[in-house]
């Protein structure tokens, strides 16, 4: 066995190891066995990690099955549905906490029960930072359900059936019908391709989960052997030394893109890579993101960008079917959670199923996913083509401009708005510092008159972020963010905005003077946060287009990741 980090809380003779070691006495420990940190997730405020704890308790009998002491504790369970205004805003906090712990106390490897969409981006920015060996154990994706004979797509079908309320066509009590019934499906997280799935296969591409279980289902048998193997491969990584820096490496970061693009997935996970890159100074920003996805096409059948679920997903051979279909596009050699080189994992992967297209015969074309830069998005925006209307890949139009998501709640299905289905919505006020806390905010409803008229998808372009689940036309994260006095804060009702996919540009046609007057006469707005976590977030919080993460727990350039081991001496 390797030197062990907790020996020193518990080698030596004095009063300090004396004390520690009374501290584990009715524990599992034992001298000279690794101890493995088991952060539980779980909370009845966080549906998504229902399972958390028999999860938890199936990583500890792996550790066990080592030789090594698991060691179980709590830590802040992120999920989408209840937190406000958004649990983005609490990702960092989570990031903070894993490596305080670690930091903290005597733990020589760590497994994070994660899954719902902040949790994982939060596991492996604290991992990459605090560096000891460390995996992530993904807690698996909701059942699918039924709903007036069709199965549940946790999240996108909730957009869908709200399209049909608001254009007149669900009734009210198909509306409390689909409460129910979306009510029933159980533990897990959404089950469609949302920044769930995306940020647990991203996980699997840098080496940090096991392949093939960001799609497994809650509760069933392959989540929880995957929980079990976890724990036994963590010890592994403790006896081999094996850490994050060592396996999140530039080409894992390559590869996590190209899977991303495949699948369609999240526009969050695309700041949820950036800032986990920036723990680690790996060279990854948008630029980089563009060019690796811009060959990539959709391979997977699954909503929002497709017709099927997670669960089809996972039956067509999950990850590994998937790293098979995209061949050469991926960088083979590069390792996985389980020491297999991805390589290796594809061709034991067999026969892709129908949810999972080779090259030759994708589900759409590339790219599915692309950054948008021009006079409103100087520093980058994003948007998920995948999901977007192809007859809004050029468009000019004018814009409606709701001020914050207050403004539109109230004013969009307003009797006296004036709008027209050639219209750009601009929903600013939705950035990391102007929430605060850069909310799901962005992928405004279509306007209750317009909806009514057949209307489906609108030009929308917002500082805010829209849910992986969702689906349109909506070009997202632009940055510099209103708040902080970028170009989305000067436009005005009526200006024109031309949007072109094709040059990946976004730009705002008012003549260059009269946006210089108008940025003389701007000023920030004053925040009612002066306390707090949200006025130290809106302090230090970097921009969408670096990652969200705070300006201090960024690595400098070279990649250190400053992280300082406590003396260990008396409390």
């Amino acid at each position: 066995m390797t030197d062990l980090r907790s020996a020193r809380w518990f080698g030596g003779d004095d009063e300090v190891a004396l004390l520690h070691r009374v501290a584990v006495a009715a524990s599992e420990y034992a001298p000279g066995r690794p101890v493995i940190g088991i952060a539980v997730t779980g909370s009845d405020l966080n549906p998504c990690h229902g399972d958390a704890d028999r999860l938890a308790d199936a990583v500890a009998e792996g550790v066990r099955r080592r030789g090594a002491t698991p060691m179980l504790f709590p830590a802040t369970s992120l999920g989408e549905d209840l937190m406000k205004p958004s649990a983005m805003m609490y990702r960092n906090l989570l990031a903070i906490e894993v490596e305080e712990m670690v930091r903290a106390y005597p733990l020589d490897g760590l497994v994070v029960l994660a899954g719902c969409d902040k949790s994982v981006p939060a596991a492996l920015m604290g991992m990459a930072s605090a560096n000891v060996p460390s995996l992530v154990c993904l807690v698996g994706a909701r059942r699918s359900g039924d709903f007036d004979g069709r199965r549940l797509a946790a999240g996108t079908d909730v957009w869908r059936e709200l399209d049909r309320r608001r254009s007149g066509e669900a009734s009210d009590a198909e509306w409390a019908q689909f409460e129910t019934c979306l009510g029933r499906v159980g533990p897990g997280i959404c089950n469609v391709m949302g920044t769930a799935v995306s940020m647990g296969l991203i996980a699997e591409m840098l080496g940090m989960a096991l392949p093939g279980s960001a799609s497994a289902v809650a509760g069933g048998d392959d989540i929880l052997a995957s929980a079990v193997a976890t724990g036994e491969r963590v010890v592994d990584l403790v006896e081999e030394q094996l850490r994050p820096r060592d396996r999140m490496t530039p080409a894992a970061f390559a590869n996590a893109a190209r899977v991303l693009a495949a699948v369609g997935g999240s526009t969050n996970a695309v700041i949820h890579l950036l800032a986990v890159a920036g723990r680690l100074a790996v060279p990854f920003d948008l630029d980089r993101l563009d060019a690796e996805v811009r060959d990539v096409p959709l391979l997977t059948d699954v909503e929002p960008c497709g017709r099927g679920l997670i669960e089809d997903f996972h039956a067509s051979g999950a990850s590994p079917a998937l790293v098979a279909a995209l061949g050469d596009l991926v960088d083979r050699d590069v390792l996985c959670a389980d020491g297999r080189s991805w390589g290796t994992v594809a061709d034991a992967a067999g026969v892709r199923g129908p949810a999972i297209a080779g090259r030759e015969h994708p589900f759409g074309p590339a790219p599915t996913l692309a950054v948008i830069r021009g006079t409103l998005a100087p520093d980058g925006a994003v948007i998920k083509v995948a999901a977007a209307s192809a007859a809004l890949s050029h468009h000019r139009g004018p814009a409606v401009v709701f001020s914050d998501y207050e403004d539109m709640r109230r004013r969009l299905d307003s009797p006296d708005l004036e709008i027209g289905p050639d219209a750009v919505l601009v929903v600013r006020g939705c950035g990391p510092v102007g929430a605060p806390g850069m909310p799901e905010w962005g992928m405004a409803p279509i306007p209750r008159a317009l909806a009514e008229r057949g209307v489906r998808d609108m030009l929308r372009i917002t500082d805010g972020r829209m849910s992986g689940t969702s689906f349109g036309t909506v070009v997202l994260h632009i940055t510099p963010e209103s708040a902080v006095g970028g170009p989305l804060a000067l436009v005005e009702d009526g200006d024109l905005i031309e949007f072109d996919l094709a040059t990946r540009r976004l730009d705002l046609l008012v003549p260059p003077e009269e946006v210089e007057r108008r940025a003389a006469a701007w000023a920030p707005a004053e925040s009612a946060h002066v306390r707090g976590w949200p006025a130290m977030y809106r302090k230090h919080v970097l921009p969408a287009s670096q990652g969200c993460d705070l300006d201090f727990l960024t690595a400098p350039t070279g990649g250190s990741t400053q992280f300082v081991e406590p003396v260990v001496g008396r409390s």
